[in-house]
């Protein structure tokens, strides 16, 4: 008689990696239904800069460094060329206008002194020797002139005896006709002897002119020669400090030649380098600040020069108003420069963030802190403290502003605390 076996109820042995399988397989199907696919990463809270999202006023300015100069500088430099004899003052020296600086000493300019002077003496020896032999000429003309006059009155005389002679038939026609023509003679030799004379007086005044304004030329040649042996002397053109002076006892200098340079202390200005993205909004008159000594001082922008180098403009201001006490040339100053009015805002402060995405996009926490989600925001204006968001964000939301350099390329931060 055969024994019928019981049926066992429940999980077999054999049963059991189907059911795994089938498992694996239901998990996978609900993590591609309901799961967040964006890339995660878990972070320490304890390393995060967490910032919140604020409203408020926006102070458009930006911070630069500006370093104190004189107001202006005013170049040495030579009129005469020569060999530097003497150093009469030492650099960082206050001079007044007109104080030695330096003396040269030039042989060529001594020697040229010489010549002027000689060829000056030769041409007061020739105009004098022109004068006295004129003054003959003169003199020898009016002479013959007096001859010619005493000449023409004889032979006036016998004229008018041969005449009357030859109406009474008491000389010959010939000899009446010769007393003629020899009184005729006379006359006109006489005029023009009177006209050589009135030539000649012409002749010796455009000449002794021209001679007198030669020989005058000549003296303001030398005057001007003796003035270029005063210019040897390099004297300060202004007051102020000696700020270089850049040559050796010895030296050959130039004429023209930048020997130093003299720093106008009456008043300062103050010159900084600022970012080449700023050189459209920057320009003459807008306001600046700074704080020195627990007191605040007021700039203007007085000069914006145009040239970028390694990717920052130069700019000057001047004071307005009150300087600070002991200012000195090279001095450091950080200044608040304005750049625009300010305005109602949603503000961020500054972070390291911005390096990487460039004010593109921020992760931004949920309410309970525990995850922070990326966000593409847009940035308008930046000052030292703060960054103006225009678009992305709302007051109060908190925001990562710390370093994104280890998780940039993640969408989700789970932020363990």
């Amino acid at each position: 008689m055969d024994i019928q076996l019981e049926k066992k109820k429940g999980i077999r042995k054999q049963h059991i990696p189907y059911i795994i399988g089938g498992s694996a397989v239901l998990a996978l199907l609900l993590w591609i239904v309901f799961a967040d696919h964006a890339s995660t990463l878990k972070v320490d809270g304890r390393s995060l800069n967490i910032a919140e999202v604020t409203g408020g006023e926006f102070n458009d300015y930006i911070r630069v460094n500006g370093q104190v100069q004189p107001i202006s500088v005013v170049q040495l430099s030579p009129e005469e060329g020569g060999i530097v004899r003497e150093k009469v003052v030492e650099e960082g020296a206050r001079v007044k206008k007109g104080d030695v600086i330096l003396r040269l000493s030039n042989s060529n300019l001594d020697l040229q002194i010489l010549n002027a002077e000689s060829e000056l003496a030769e041409k007061q020896n020739l105009l004098r020797n022109t004068q006295v032999a004129m003054q003959q000429d003169k003199l020898n003309n009016e002479t013959e002139k007096v001859q010619l006059d005493i000449d023409i009155r004889r032979k006036r005389r016998t004229y008018g005896q041969y005449e009357r002679l030859y109406r009474e038939r008491l000389v010959s026609r010939e000899e009446y006709l010769q007393a003629k023509e020899d009184y005729e003679v006379a006359m006109k030799k006489h005029g023009l002897v009177t006209e050589r004379l009135v030539q000649d007086s012409i002749y010796r005044t455009i000449q002794m002119d021209q001679m007198e304004e030669n020989l005058s030329n000549m003296r303001q040649n030398v005057i001007l020669i003796r003035e270029r042996k005063d210019k040897l002397e390099v004297r300060a053109p202004i007051d102020g400090e000696l700020g270089l002076l850049d040559v050796e006892l010895g030296q050959n200098i130039a004429a023209g030649q930048m020997v130093g340079q003299i720093n106008d202390l009456s008043d300062f200005k103050i010159e900084a380098m600022i970012d080449e993205h700023y050189i459209d909004r920057v320009a003459g008159g807008l306001p600046a600040t700074f704080e020195r000594q627990g007191s605040q001082f007021s700039l203007k922008v007085r000069k914006v020069y145009p040239e970028v180098r390694e990717g920052r403009f130069r700019t000057e201001f001047v004071f307005q108003g009150t300087r600070p006490e002991n200012i000195r040339s090279g001095q450091t100053y950080y200044i608040d420069l304005q750049l625009g009015e300010p305005s109602r805002s949603v503000m961020i402060p500054k972070g390291t963030f911005f390096q990487v995405t460039g004010g593109n996009w921020i992760f931004v926490l949920d309410k309970d802190g525990t995850k922070a989600y990326r966000r593409k925001i847009r940035i308008g204006r930046q000052n030292p403290q703060f960054y103006e968001v225009t678009e992305g964000l709302e007051p109060g939301e908190r925001v990562i502003v710390s370093g994104y350099e280890g998780y940039k390329d993640n969408e989700v931060l789970l932020i363990n605390n």
